[in-house]
């Protein structure tokens, strides 16, 4: 028989059928056939996602089209340098070769450092397997199992592959990490009728973990036949998104490039039409491209994200892909898993109803005669239950089931000095009965304590505890105990009966559960995280649509929406997984224009049939998960997001950031650092594209009008990568803006530089600060006596100060456009001036570096320069002024226009540039 074809209806198979189709035994299969099936069928592992060897992601951070650009740049540098030696063209190459070495460690050293951190929170398939083999039961590494093996599996084991259960003992399984059902379910080894494999109840996933119980399950599939691994293979081949960041990166790489040859080619067509040799014209064409081509621009960016990296590690965010950072801004859609993110993952009682009325754990707590007339009530909570009594940290605790964990806690809290009797039977817990009920030997005798399914429960019951008297159960009773647990329900909370009866001392067995006292309802429920109702908040303000995306009951799903404000509506849309199996891809994306939509019992592929969906809708989708079952959405989607504390391996491999808390107000708090990235962004590169247009200039001048040349190749550099630097990263760690949040997001094909953008740098700021470097050079020139149409010799020491007074007058410019660069619209009185201490301690070495090129030998020898008088910093100071106020006008008109009630409709993001 094929192993796939034994896969696929071995759950519908006697134990023993089952055993005989895979060729096993009672004993177990011997060393030898485990040899021979685990050649064949290989190890019991999941392959990981591969991502390729260390050494060539490390080549290529070198290599994206920004870089590619630079290193271009470099060699038309060295081949100028080779052309027409002494022109310092050799220098201007290593520096760019400085920028991209530079660049492309930093980028390469978080994503390592983020790796690593991951790698210490591997938490795969478990590394240990109890296996009956040649008749002996003994410990094998879980990767050695092999389809034929008989595993056994205790409370608290994580089940290592997938197998058809052959015994069981009140067996329960949680199965959050491979469906995201957040309940354990129930488990035994009759011949199940379900027509699905994960639908049976003779069947336990690997991945998943024993709540409750004991079972003896033969392995049925290893690796990457198992459910898990399915998923993992669907992770593996799902493609990846390229971010908004890189998309917006690479178009402006192009644009800088196709702008800068276009601009470089013209002025050595003109050139040389105008007489100018070849090679001459040639070399200034390069010092043109090279000029044009915002070197400073790749490291800004880099260490920009780096620091938004950082400061995302404060707030509990890691991230694993430094241009997420940004796509977290752009996010116009969160789709949200329930428990864990939501909730707190945590089970507790929220409702009490006991005799005929409804009371909270608040209430009894107040009330403490409530719990002595209720004590049978708060001793069925305390006693019967599978829990395993330890301790952590020198405290009592206890192991496993959540729910049974709450109940028992809800007792000792509420009903203070409670015995435990010792345990003389129990009936266990199964799927059919829904029950459990364990006896104990109380003072009074033995005495039974019962909980479970209420419509398991209460038709055992003849009586009902009230107010501390055993009275008769009568219909009218009856019923309103049902419309208690309807009522429970439609709150999506779980309900469970709690009954009790004293036994004689000779009990019969057979008759345990007859006759028994109804004590009350439980209504439990995994609360809330406090602090997502106001995130929640923030994300609507913010034009932030979020949509739950879980595996639990479309009951329980709107309940917590509706307690959290995701839902307000009385009628929100609720599609369940099997309602979407039906749906084409046109009714989903219709189905996703709902304003509150909620997907519950969904399972992994459909996860991803969503995040596919709205993707199609132009969305920029953010997606959480924590089980392997959702690792194919966190890869499908623009940015996904794993639980670091519950989350699975396979989901933090495949995801763009890890969730440090589990927390969702987290990811609310990494949007809007998000957002303030590209507003970051943005200003860094005006504020860098500035002094570009104040390094063209001089070119123009040269070629068009026959004057000395204002800057040299090597000056220009210098700005780019030196003195610029720390500033624009100042730009770059801007905090956000307080009304960030409450704008929506921007539109989904927004460039990073748009025509605004592109005005401000290039036509206005840049013309003005071109002109007063213009302005300078030629002030120490007249001041010499030069007159126009005179050649100056390349070391001539008054052209040497008068390119020294053009680069200072730029450094001077920037220094004060970095404090205008700090918005687009606020006036530089509102944003101040002591506000950003990065910004600060940059104009040091700013200042420094200006003073170290023109007034020390070793910078006049490095950059062509020499020493100038105070008259020419006194020239500069009024152009920096007229700088300020022109600006302030022009922030005016564009406040006026922005507040304008005509222009309302004008986002601020578009104003941003």
């Amino acid at each position: 028989m094929e192993y796939s074809e034994t896969s696929m209806r071995i759950h519908q198979l006697s134990p023993l059928d089952a055993l005989a189709s895979l060729k096993s035994t009672v004993a177990g299969l011997s060393g030898a056939e485990v040899e021979r099936r685990l050649h064949e069928f290989g190890r019991n592992e999941v392959e990981k996602v591969s991502r390729g060897p260390v050494w060539l992601r490390f080549i290529k951070e070198f290599t994206s089209f920004f870089s590619l650009i630079l290193w271009v740049a470099a060699g038309l540098a060295f081949f100028a340098e080779w052309s027409e030696p002494g022109q310092d063209m050799a220098k201007v190459g290593y520096d760019i070769v400085t920028v991209i070495l530079v660049s492309g460690l930093f980028s390469f050293w978080q994503e390592y450092r983020v790796e690593k951190t991951l790698a210490a929170l591997r938490k795969l398939l478990p590394q240990q397997a109890q296996v009956l083999r040649d008749g002996k039961i003994t410990r094998v590494p879980a990767e050695q199992l092999v389809p034929g093996d008989i595993v056994h599996l205790e409370q608290g084991d994580n089940v290592p592959a997938d197998c058809r259960l052959i015994e069981a003992f009140g067996a329960r399984v949680n199965n959050s990490a491979v469906t995201g059902e957040s309940l354990p379910k129930a488990r035994n080894a009759e011949a199940s009728s379900a027509d699905d494999l994960t639908d049976s109840k003779n069947v336990v996933l690997a991945g998943t973990s024993m709540v409750t119980g004991q079972a003896k399950g033969v392995v049925f599939a290893t690796g990457m036949h198992t459910e898990f691994g399915k998923i993992a293979h669907l992770t593996q081949t799902a493609g990846e998104e390229v971010s908004p960041l890189r998309k917006q990166i690479a178009h402006l790489s192009r644009l800088t490039a196709i702008l800068a040859v276009a601009i470089g080619l013209s002025f050595f067509a003109l050139g040389w039409l105008i007489g100018i040799p070849f090679w001459k014209a040639f070399i200034f064409a390069i010092g043109i491209i090279v000029a044009m081509v915002p070197e400073g621009l790749l490291p800004t960016l880099t260490l920009a994200l780096v620091l938004a990296t950082q400061r995302m590690a404060k707030r509990k965010v890691l991230i694993r892909y430094l241009p997420a950072v940004e796509t977290l801004g752009s996010t116009t859609v969160i789709c949200t898993d329930k428990t864990g993110t939501l909730t707190q993952n945590h089970m507790m009682v929220r409702r009490l109803y006991l005799g005929e009325t409804f009371d909270s754990t608040d209430v009894v707590k107040q009330q403490p005669g409530l719990a002595d007339r209720y004590r049978p009530f708060f001793l069925t909570a305390r006693m019967c239950h599978d829990l395993k009594e330890t301790e952590s940290r020198g405290k009592p605790a206890f192991l496993g089931d959540p729910m049974e964990i709450a109940l028992v806690e809800m007792a000792q809290q509420l009903a203070s000095g409670l015995p435990v009797y010792p345990r003389l039977d129990e009936i266990p817990f199964d799927a059919d009965r829904m029950r459990l009920s364990t006896v104990h030997q109380a003072p009074e005798g033995p005495a039974l304590y019962c909980k479970g399914a209420p419509e398991s429960v209460l038709p055992l019951c003849r009586h009902i505890l009230a107010d501390g008297r055993i009275e008769p159960l009568g219909a009218e009773v009856k019923a309103g105990i049902v419309q208690a647990q309807d009522a429970m329900a439609q709150r999506g909370l779980r309900v469970l009966a709690f009954a009790f009866r004293q036994l004689s001392a000779g009990y019969d067995r057979g008759k345990l559960e007859e006759d028994l006292v109804f004590a009350g309802l439980t209504g439990l429920e995994d609360p809330p995280r406090p602090e997502v109702p106001e995130a929640l908040r923030k994300c609507r303000e913010a034009g932030i649509k979020v949509i739950m995306v879980t595996g639990d009951h479309p009951r329980t799903a709107a309940a917590i929406a509706r307690e959290i404000g995701l839902v307000k509506s009385d009628s929100p849309t609720i599609i369940t997984g099997e309602q979407l199996r039906r749906f084409s891809v046109i009714e989903l994306q219709l189905a996703l224009d709902a304003q509150e939509i909620i997907f519950a019992r969904v399972v992994a592929d459909q996860k991803m049939r969503i995040v596919e969906a709205l993707r199609k809708k132009q969305q920029i989708v953010a997606v959480t998960g924590d089980g392997v079952n959702d690792a194919p959405a966190l890869k499908a989607a623009h940015i996904g997001i794993a639980m670091g504390i519950a989350g699975v391996d396979v989901a933090k491999e495949a995801a763009d950031m890890v969730l440090l808390d589990d927390n969702f107000a987290s990811i609310v708090n990494a949007v809007e650092e998000g957002r303030a990235v590209f507003e970051n962004i943005r200003k860094f590169l005006t504020y860098v594209l500035v002094h570009n247009v104040a390094e063209l200039i001089p070119y123009l001048g040269f070629l068009l009008f026959k004057i000395p040349l204002a800057l040299t190749p090597v000056q220009a550099l210098s700005i780019d990568m030196g003195s610029d630097t720390l500033t624009a990263l100042g730009l770059g760690v801007e905090r956000p803006d307080p009304q960030i949040m409450r704008r929506p997001p921007r539109p989904y094909d927004e460039r990073l530089m748009n025509w605004s953008l592109a005005f401000r740098s290039y036509l206005f700021l840049g013309l003005i600060e071109a002109a007063t470097a213009m302005a300078a050079f030629f002030m120490v020139l007249h001041r010499a006596g030069w007159k126009y149409g005179q050649t100056l010799a390349a070391r001539d020491p008054v052209y040497l100060q008068a390119t020294t007074a053009c680069l200072g007058a730029i450094i001077l410019m920037q220094i004060v456009n970095v404090f205008l660069c700090r918005s687009a619209t606020r006036s530089v009185l509102s944003t101040g001036l002591l506000g950003n201490p990065l910004i600060l301690w940059g104009l040091i070495p700013e200042i420094g570096s200006l003073l170290l090129i023109a007034y020390t030998p070793w910078g006049n020898s490095l950059l062509g320069t020499a020493p100038v008088g105070a008259g020419v910093w006194a020239f500069v100071m009024p152009f920096a002024a007229g700088m300020v106020v022109l600006e302030e006008l022009r922030k005016w008109l564009a406040r006026r226009r922005l507040f304008n009630p005509s222009a309302a409709a004008v986002s601020e993001s578009a104003q941003a540039a």
